[in-house]
C-alpha cells in the first residue's frame, strides 16, 4: 500500500523533522531558564566574588594615587580611589550588580565609618555599619537594616615597606532572599507542558501536510512507473506527461526520449529480421530452381539438340524450335536466379556490390555490362532502393530483351542522385508493360517514389534506358520506411 511507499515515508519524515523542531526549541528555552539559575544558586559565592572583584579595582587605583603623591593619608587615599574607580564598581555607581540580586556595597575606612555608599537611603557616607568589622576577609549573616542578610567583607590592600597595609574594606550585603529560585517542580511543568501541546498538535499537522504536499509528486512517480511497466512488457507507445520544470520532469522528458529511441530501434530490428527473412526465402527459392527446374531445362536443352540431329528433315525445324525455347527458358531462368541472389550491400558498400552486381551478369550470362559508377552520399535505405533497382532492370533487360550490351551508370549532382540502366536490346512499348514485363517496372516505380524521386522509362529500336532521379538525404537521415526488397 502507499502508506509504506515513497508518500508515506515522505510525510514521516516531515512530522520527524516539524517534531525536532519543536525538542529542539523547547530544549533551548529550558537551557536559558536552567542555566542562569545553576550559576546564581550561591549566594554567598556571588556576593565573595562582586567583593573581591570591586577590592581589587580600588587597591590598583591606591597604589596609583600613592605613587604619585606618597604622602596622603590612608583614610583620604581611601576616599580619592573611590571618586577614582568611578564607573568600575558598584558603589561607585558605574557598574550594576550581580543580574538577578538586589545587594549593596559600601567601602568602609579600619574604624568602621562608612566612606562611601550604593545605598545611600540605608547607609550614609559618615556614619557606621552595623555589622562588626572581621579585621580580615571574611562573610557571615546576621540581622542588618534590611532585615536577615547575607554579607562579605573583603580588605583594601596596599603594599608598603613593611609589607602590606589594610587601607578599608569593601562590604557586601544582600537579603537572603535575594538569591533567584531554583526551579520549581510547578515552572518546570509549565515550561515542558505547552511543548508537549505543540508536539502533539504538529504530529497530525505535520502529517497532514507530508500527504497533501507528496501527492501530486507520487502521483507522477506512480505514472512514470505505470508507463515504465508498459515498456518493459513491450509496448513502447505509451508516453509520460511531462509537468512542471523539477528533476521528476527531467526524468520524465528524458524516459519519452528513451523511450523513442528504444521504440526505433525494436522497430528497426523487426525490419533487419524481416529482410534477413526475405534475402534467407529469395535465397531458398534460388537453390530449388538452380537444384530443380534448371536441371531440367537443361536435359530439355540437350534432348533437342538430340533430336534435332536424329530427327527427319521434315522435323528438324519444331526440334530447333524447341532446343531455342530450351535455351531462352534456361537463360532467363539464370537472370532469375540472379536477380533473386543476395548481395552483401552492408559488408561492401553500394559501389562494390553494384561493381559484383554487374560482374555476375557478364560473367554468367555472356551479356557485356559496363559499369560507370561515381562516388555518391546516401541514407542505407536509399542504397538498398537504388541496388535493387539496378538488379531488377537488370533482370528485365536479360529476359525480355536480349541484349549485346548494358550500361549501368550512377552520379550525383548536388543533392539530386541518377541512376540509369540502358541496354542495346528490343525495345518495347512502355504504356504496354504488362503483358512483357509484369511487376517488373512498377516495383521499381514504387520503390523510388517512395524515396521522392522519379522513374522515367524510354524504349524504341535502339534498346531501352530506364533513368531514376532523386534528392538523397544525408547518411542517417530518414528516407521513409521502405526496406529492401
Amino acid at each position: 500500500m502507499w502508506r509504506f511507499g515513497l508518500r508515506g515515508r515522505m510525510a514521516a519524515s516531515y512530522v520527524l523533522v516539524t517534531a525536532t523542531a519543536v525538542l529542539l526549541v523547547e530544549a533551548v528555552i529550558v537551557a536559558l531558564v536552567l542555566i542562569p539559575q545553576s550559576k546564581a544558586s550561591d549566594l554567598a559565592s556571588v556576593l565573595q566574588e562582586q567583593a573581591g572583584g570591586d577590592t581589587k579595582v580600588l587597591s590598583l587605583e591606591a597604589a596609583r594615587l600613592s605613587a604619585a603623591d606618597p604622602g596622603l593619608p590612608a583614610g583620604e587615599l581611601l576616599e580619592l580611589a573611590v571618586e577614582e574607580s568611578g564607573g568600575r564598581t558598584i558603589v561607585g555607581g558605574g557598574r550594576p550588580p550581580e543580574p538577578g540580586y538586589a545587594m549593596l556595597e559600601l567601602v568602609i575606612g579600619t574604624g568602621g565609618e562608612i566612606v562611601a555608599s550604593s545605598a545611600l537611603g540605608i547607609y550614609q557616607p559618615g556614619g557606621t555599619l552595623d555589622v562588626p568589622l572581621p579585621g580580615h576577609e571574611g562573610g557571615g549573616a546576621s540581622t542588618t537594616r534590611v532585615g536577615p542578610s547575607t554579607w562579605h567583607f573583603s580588605p583594601v590592600l596596599m603594599r608598603s615597606a613593611n609589607g602590606f597595609d589594610t587601607l578599608g574594606y569593601v562590604y557586601v550585603q544582600a537579603p537572603d532572599d535575594a538569591a533567584p529560585r531554583g526551579l520549581q517542580s510547578g515552572e518546570a511543568l509549565a515550561l515542558i507542558v505547552p511543548g508537549a501541546l505543540v508536539l502533539a498538535l504538529v504530529v497530525p499537522v505535520g502529517l497532514v501536510f507530508g500527504l497533501l504536499s507528496t501527492r501530486r509528486l507520487t502521483s507522477r512517480v506512480r505514472r512514470l512507473a505505470g508507463v515504465t511497466t508498459a515498456v518493459a512488457a513491450g509496448d513502447f507507445r505509451p508516453r509520460v506527461t511531462v509537468s512542471g520544470a523539477d528533476e521528476v520532469s527531467t526524468l520524465e522528458r528524458s524516459f519519452n526520449v528513451m523511450t523513442d529511441k528504444l521504440g526505433a530501434a525494436v522497430e528497426s530490428a523487426r525490419l533487419t529480421a524481416r529482410t534477413e527473412a526475405r534475402q534467407a526465402e529469395r535465397g531458398r527459392i534460388a537453390r530449388e530452381l538452380h537444384d530443380s527446374i534448371s536441371q531440367d531445362l537443361f536435359s530439355l536443352s540437350l534432348l533437342a539438340a538430340g533430336m534435332r540431329r536424329a530427327a527427319p528433315q521434315q522435323l528438324r525445324g519444331q526440334a530447333d524450335a524447341m532446343e531455342r525455347t530450351a535455351a531462352r527458358a534456361m537463360r532467363e531462368m539464370q537472370a532469375l536466379l540472379l536477380e533473386l541472389r543476395p548481395v552483401a550491400l552492408e559488408d561492401a558498400g553500394l559501389l562494390p556490390a553494384l561493381e559484383g552486381l554487374c560482374r555476375a551478369y557478364e560473367t554468367r550470362l555472356g551479356v557485356k555490362v559496363e559499369a560507370v559508377l561515381a562516388e555518391v552520399a546516401l541514407a542505407p535505405a536509399a542504397e538498398h532502393a537504388v541496388l535493387r533497382l539496378v538488379q531488377e532492370a537488370l533482370g528485365n533487360a536479360i529476359k525480355h530483351a536480349n541484349p549485346a550490351t548494358i550500361e549501368v551508370r550512377l552520379s550525383a549532382r548536388g543533392d539530386v542522385t541518377t541512376v540509369a540502366v540502358s541496354d542495346d536490346g528490343a525495345g518495347f512499348d512502355p504504356d504496354d508493360v504488362t503483358a512483357r514485363h509484369g511487376m517488373g517496372l512498377t516495383l521499381m516505380r514504387e520503390r523510388v517514389t517512395e524515396l521522392g524521386g522519379r522513374l522515367d522509362v524510354r524504349s524504341g529500336a535502339g534498346g531501352t534506358t530506364v533513368t531514376a532521379t532523386f534528392s538523397a538525404p544525408a547518411p542517417g537521415q530518414s528516407t521513409g520506411t521502405a526496406g529492401p526488397a
